[in-house]
């Protein structure tokens, strides 16, 4: 497998839109209201190196719920 370029945390390698990792701040980073299961985060892990901004992690996470019968929830 050959090795991955460095992530680059002012852009995001799912749609290359700029954006602010706020996982090395002092408070938490906005991507921790968001829920992704675990196949999707297993998926996202093989596919892109780093973090996805906010916007594509939403969109993730709107299409997972997308997916789940009525009344049914994440977690």
């Amino acid at each position: 497998m050959p090795e991955l370029p460095p992530a680059d945390s002012t852009r995001c390698p799912r749609c290359g839109g700029a954006f602010h990792c706020g996982a090395n701040d002092p408070g938490p980073c906005a991507c921790t209201t968001l829920r992704l299961d675990a196949a999707t985060l297993a998926r996202l892990s093989a596919a892109y190196r780093g973090c996805l901004c906010l916007r594509c992690l939403a969109e993730l996470s709107g299409a997972q719920d997308a997916g789940r019968a009525p009344g049914q929830t994440s977690g």
